[in-house]
């Protein structure tokens, strides 16, 4: 297992819309492995596979105490329940340093591949549910400062890019 690289906002990789993994073979388990690894390390509860600039459709999480509960989804497919909204406070590994409010549907059917490529579906509420949908906001090369005011996400921009000036 590798610890991989994290791309920071505002790096336009990040942009790149994921492809649908189309067969999960030993190279998906090694990168999903690899994945959970990154995000344990990190640390993080949620990982897109975009975020290490592999563009299929792979998302681990884990929001567990004890981060012992880890959770693959493989090219998942989200219907919302109920369309009542839950504010969170969500962060990202892709943005570092950065909480900010954001709204989304509390209660969720998820339909997804497992690590072994079985098909499952799962209703999912609270945190698992937000940090799903935050994941899948990767997928589709957006992030969480796109619920943001421009001026805030301005303002998170030029502050993290200053930091990767600082660093190089």
């Amino acid at each position: 297992m590798a610890i991989l690289p994290i791309l920071e906002f505002p790096d336009p990789r990040l942009r790149t819309r994921a492809k649908p993994v189309t067969e999960v073979d030993q190279r998906i388990r090694r990168l999903i492995d690899d994945m959970l690894e990154t995000m344990y390390d990190a640390p993080g509860i949620g990982l897109a596979a975009s975020q290490v600039d592999v563009h299929e459709r792979v998302i681990v999480i884990d929001v567990s105490e004890n981060r012992d509960e880890p959770r693959v989804f493989i090219n998942p497919e989200v219907t919302v329940i109920d369309k009542t909204l839950g504010s969170y406070d969500e962060g990202c590994l892709s943005v570092p340093g950065f909480f900010e409010t954001v709204n989304r549907p509390s209660s969720i059917e998820v339909t997804a591949l497992d690590r072994e490529g079985d098909t499952f579906a799962e209703e999912l509420d609270g945190l698992l549910a937000i940090c799903l949908q935050h994941e899948i906001d990767h997928l589709e090369g957006k992030l969480f400062v796109d619920y943001l005011s421009p001026l805030k996400r301005q303002r998170i921009r030029s502050k993290l890019e200053k930091e990767h000036k600082r660093r190089a």
